[in-house]
């Protein structure tokens, strides 16, 4: 798939786009508030498709296509500063109950302050839906590693929680 779409096949290229894009949104969370992330995303593969010739070996293309987007979040995240109102925009937008939204908003902020491993392995699985198979596949981690993110990850989320519960951080 990754060699047609380098060779110029618009189809390949969808279907790389489909198979990726909510990887890439899912590290994408990580860094930016979900309206960003939804642009970034195309962002990322407009990168990807301009990059794509530069890319030397067709199976290295999940891990490469995560570090693009990491790039652009950390640059996207540096050239926006945080404003007070930024935790409400995402929760101003979105389907669900004001108190759906808030305790959605309050997991993502607790998954944010996660190590960049577990957090984006978390995101990938809790946000976007992908399974543990799929998210190794798409990311080029081993099916152990994504295994050991998602555990310890959920076990640092779970403290999190309850640390805030009893008014302590972690």
């Amino acid at each position: 798939m990754v060699a047609a779409a380098r060779a110029g096949d618009g189809g390949a290229m969808d279907a790389l786009f489909r198979r990726f894009a909510p990887v890439v949104h899912g590290v994408l969370l990580g860094y930016v508030q979900r309206s960003d992330a939804d642009d970034l995303t195309q962002d990322v593969f407009e990168t990807v498709l301009a990059r794509l010739p530069e890319l030397r070996d067709d199976a290295a293309f999940p891990g490469w296509v995560v570090s693009i987007a990491r790039h652009a979040a950390l640059d996207a995240k540096r050239r926006r500063a945080p404003t007070v109102g930024d935790a409400a925009l995402d929760v101003a937008a979105g389907p669900g109950s004001v108190e759906d939204r808030l305790d959605a908003d309050h997991a993502l902020r607790a998954i944010r302050g996660l190590p960049e491993a577990y957090r984006e392995t978390l995101l990938l699985r809790l946000v976007e839906g992908l399974t543990g198979p799929e998210i190794a596949e798409r990311t080029g981690l081993t099916p152990g590693s994504v295994r050991v993110n998602l555990h310890r990850g959920m076990a640092m989320l779970r403290e999190a929680f309850a640390g805030a519960a009893r008014g302590t951080e972690p």
